[in-house]
């Protein structure tokens, strides 16, 4: 019989602090050029719009965006029968800006790589970053995090986890480990 193991990462305060801290080194990297923040569905929209508001509370320009990639994902089959699909929505045009795409966990890679190219439908930005939660490592694809709140050596048999209230009822992060 299978018993599962969760293990807390961090609270909702921990989680706070980590978004503050990404925020900081965000604004840092872009001085002089309004940012476009856009959270890849699911739980990264409700992050991209909580590090929105610690940036405009320091008075930083900054426009959220959604970005739906269900029907760009290359194992959507492995996924779901049915995809279920999202809104995407745009607060600007992104030709020529400074885009940071959101989203909780990175893992294999294969999230962001459907989201830069749901992203390339939409224009042509000066620059795309990356900005996760947590990175738990053992990527499939050549694909890294330029600002991250938390980085995990894993393995495959952990699952990690980052909920947020809007989605979840709570904030924090938690690994769940299965064993036989």
């Amino acid at each position: 019989m299978a018993s599962t193991t969760r293990v807390q990462l961090f609270d909702a305060g921990a989680m706070g602090n980590l978004l503050q801290v990404m925020a900081s080194s965000i604004v840092e990297s872009h001085p002089d050029s309004p940012i476009i923040l856009i959270g890849i569905e699911r739980r990264g929209v409700p992050l991209a719009r909580r590090l929105a508001e610690i940036m405009k509370n320091w008075g930083v320009q900054v426009d959220v965006g959604t970005l739906d990639i269900n029907l760009y994902r290359d194992d959507l089959t492995m996924v779901a029968s049915q995809p279920v699909v999202r809104k995407t929505d745009q607060p600007a045009d992104i030709n020529g800006r400074d885009v940071v795409l959101v989203d909780d966990v990175l893992y294999t890679g294969r999230t962001v790589r459907a989201a830069l190219e749901a992203l390339n439908d939409y224009g042509r930005a000066r620059m795309i970053q990356l900005a996760v939660v947590i990175d738990r490592g053992l990527r499939e694809l050549p694909i890294q995090p330029d600002f991250v709140g938390q980085r995990l050596e894993t393995t495959t048999d952990e699952v990690v986890h980052v909920r947020v209230s809007e989605i979840d009822g709570e904030d924090g992060g938690w690994m769940e480990t299965v064993s036989t």
